[in-house]
């Protein structure tokens, strides 16, 4: 899900299909649509520094509703955990 935000409020919502887990798609996608914050429950290092490179902020440790936690730090209450996934030998085991 892709909120739209201006001044703080969810102005819009746009929910874009999951184009699956091809390494490096994910963050050029999400910048050529303007995105400039990823909210996620888990990422890998990798992952991270690639949305770096875009000027994308991740903020990792969400979790519940999308729009809860887009709510949530728009109002400047999520902040990012840290949790880094550094390896992927068990499936959904850093929630991703």
């Amino acid at each position: 899900m892709v909120f739209n935000a201006e001044d703080n409020k969810i102005v819009g919502t746009e929910s874009v299909p999951n184009p699956g887990h091809k390494p490096g798609f994910l963050p050029n996608y999400l910048n050529d649509m303007g995105v400039n914050v990823i909210i996620s429950g888990g990422m890998g290092g990798g992952a991270i520094d690639i949305f770096n490179q875009h000027n994308i902020e991740v903020i990792i440790g969400a979790a519940g509703p999308s729009e809860e936690a887009a709510k949530s730090y728009l109002a400047g209450e999520l902040k990012s955990t840290g949790s880094v996934c550094h390896e992927h030998s068990h499936h959904d085991e850093c929630g991703h």
